[in-house]
């Protein structure tokens, strides 16, 4: 406007959708304008400030014939370019949905000359035999596979050199594998979450399969209940081979992985709920007429008259009669919480057992002496006495006080137990069993780093006679050597992993015995949630009259079973029965800091790929 000092006509337009440059190649934003102008020297500064703006100029003709006709030239290439690009789009689609079905495949046979030159590229060439040298690890059953395998290779290729499997001394630790199928899989990798086991360590999953689920179930027991899982456990198995070739989201996978782990916690939760005679919180006389009846002949209320036993205890389970009298919390309590702790102890004792064979197998005698062997004597003449007491005073009958008895063995031994007296003897034995308990901590604590550094010391003064009888041109890498073995024994830092690891058992004996009271407390709680459930919404709507309120009363009660009961009771006491397992259970013997043997694999690649 300045350089023509007014005497042009300007106007302009946005250009619509970005315009991809060619120069730059990047999306960017084009205006059309047009400039009307009287003059040579107003054209040229036109067109002089156009070009420092790097716009693009089209001369338009004065002539309204050649306007019309240029406007019809470009409209022709526009529908010339775009009919090309309509093509060229249509050609591509059709290329790519031809080799569409065929790309998964390529992607796969990609992979795999990618896995087989990488795997190439970790042996080693000997140059002398012109051969390749390879070292790996392999199951100890494959090996016949294996070398039927090299057999085929050498005759498919048509070489003339052999190939040579031999098996080799390793020095450093093999990786694990255990051989799994559908059903032990889940199992074993519920463990492996933990930690992988050691090469040949004690392989905890072979007892989790029937101890994970049942301790499930002890906090789990109802029948009801059990049967809805069963019934979605069973699902997924029969459409297992369906489900297996689909994309699950994250939950379905997670429980379709579990399957068989869900399978077996239903039929353990069938069976513990068949034993507390819980249907939905509803008793039932399955096993035959109850041994109890009402105090009074009226039987009006049993809450407030309470029971009479008239006949042969029930035959399975608890009484259906318990359920509503006075009696039942004080007696369900009663048996839940000495349960847990029966339960606690034999699991405790069978992984302090399993640390015997462990040490067993691998020749370890000094860890079967002096770990083993008190750690077996602190904890049964503790908390095995107190379990040996609980099944005392069922078959017995007795009224006597537990808790005073554990609790005045430690502040009082010598005292008179009176009405708390089980059996005769039983002072001189807990004065006994509390000494014993005594002597097993520093027994635990003490011998075993010092028979280490006994041991260590013995091996180096031998290695130091090898060293005498050895030549003089090697004597002095034989002493750099033994004085490097020697300086990797360290008796302090053996001394104080020792004794965190006798403090750790001391007290992890006392805390994981309490802890396996989680199976009371979830087993009462989930007894007395469906009571809840079952008593204040179902029998409560039922009460009306009303087929609307007994319609909302039955689907607010079939939702709470769904969603409180059977998914987040059942997600609660699966991550309870974890914990006892990997804090109480396993760490009575199971290292847990190996590493998974991991196979070259066509079948792992499709997998991944998928």
């Amino acid at each position: 406007m300045r350089a023509t000092r007014g005497n042009m006509f300007f106007h302009h337009e946005p250009a619509g959708e970005p315009v991809l440059d060619p120069v730059s190649g990047e999306m960017v934003e084009k205006t059309v304008f047009v400039v009307f102008f009287s003059g040579e020297q107003a054209k040229a500064k036109i067109l002089k400030i156009c070009d420092s703006f790097e716009a693009n100029c089209y001369p338009v003709p004065e002539d309204i014939n050649k306007q019309r006709q240029i406007t019809r030239e470009v409209l022709s290439r526009l529908s010339e370019l775009e009919t090309t690009l309509n093509a060229g789009i249509h050609h591509r689609n059709q290329a790519l949905s031809s080799i569409g079905c065929q790309l998964w495949r390529w992607t796969m046979m990609v992979k795999k000359e990618k896995s087989v030159y990488d795997t190439l590229n970790k042996l080693n060439f000997d140059v002398t035999k012109k051969c390749l040298v390879g070292e790996g690890w392999c199951p100890a059953f494959a090996k016949p596979q294996i070398k039927d395998a090299l057999q085929r290779a050498t005759i498919d290729s048509n070489s003339q050199l052999g190939i040579i499997f031999h098996v080799m001394e390793a020095t450093e630790s093999p990786p694990t594998y255990f051989r799994t199928n559908r059903f032990t899989h889940a199992f074993q990798e519920i463990v492996d979450a933990y930690g992988v086991a050691r090469y040949q360590e004690a392989n905890p999953s072979v007892y989790s399969v029937v101890t994970f689920p049942f301790l499930f179930a002890v906090m789990f027991g109802d029948w009801g209940h059990g049967i809805c899982l069963l019934l979605a456990a069973l699902f997924l198995i029969i459409r297992e081979r369906k489900l297996g070739s689909q994309k699950l989201d994250s939950f379905m996978e997670m429980a379709f992985g579990g399957r068989y782990v869900i399978l077996l916690m239903a039929l353990f939760s069938i069976y513990c709920g068949l034993i507390y005679n819980e249907f939905f919180s509803v008793p039932f006389h399955i096993f035959g007429p109850s041994a109890y009846k009402c105090r009074d002949l009226s039987c009006s209320d049993a809450h407030t008259a309470g029971l009479i036993k008239y006949r042969q205890p029930y035959k399975f389970g608890v009484d259906p009669s318990w359920r509503g009298s006075r009696s039942e919390l004080p007696f369900l309590n009663s048996l839940k919480m000495k349960m847990s702790i029966l339960f606690g102890v034999t699991q405790m004792n069978l992984g302090i057992i399993l640390s015997y064979f462990d040490a067993k197998f691998h020749g370890n005698s000094v860890d079967i002496r002096y770990q083993f062997v008190p750690q077996m004597i602190f904890l049964n003449c503790l908390f095995g006495y107190l379990a040996l007491l609980i099944v005392v005073k069922w078959c017995t009958g007795s009224k006597a006080d537990l808790y005073h008895v554990m609790i005045y063995m430690f502040l009082s031994p010598t005292e008179n137990l009176g009405d708390n007296q089980l059996f005769w003897g039983q002072k001189i034995l807990q004065i006994l069993l509390l000494l014993m308990a005594i002597v097993a901590v520093p027994w635990m604590l003490f011998p075993k780093p010092f028979i280490l550094r006994k041991l260590h010391m013995e091996r180096f003064q031998g290695r130091t006679y090898g060293i005498l009888r050895t030549s003089d041109a090697d004597l002095d890498v034989e002493l750099e050597s033994a004085q490097n073995h020697h300086n990797d024994f360290n008796f302090s830092e053996i001394f104080v992993h020792q004794m965190i690891h006798s403090i750790e058992f001391v007290l992890g004996a006392v805390s994981n015995t309490a802890s396996y009271l989680r199976l009371w407390a979830l087993s009462l709680a989930h007894s007395e949630l469906s009571t809840v459930f079952f008593e204040k919404i179902l029998l409560l709507a039922w009460g009306y009259n009303s087929i609307v309120i007994r319609l909302v009363g039955l689907a607010v009660f079939a939702f709470a079973t769904a969603f409180i009961l059977l998914m987040m009771e059942t997600l609660s006491a699966f991550l309870h029965a974890l914990r006892l397992h990997w804090v109480e259970f396993m760490n009575k013997f199971y290292h847990g800091d190996g590493y998974k043997f991991k196979p070259f694999s066509f079948s792992s690649l499709a997998n991944e790929e998928e």
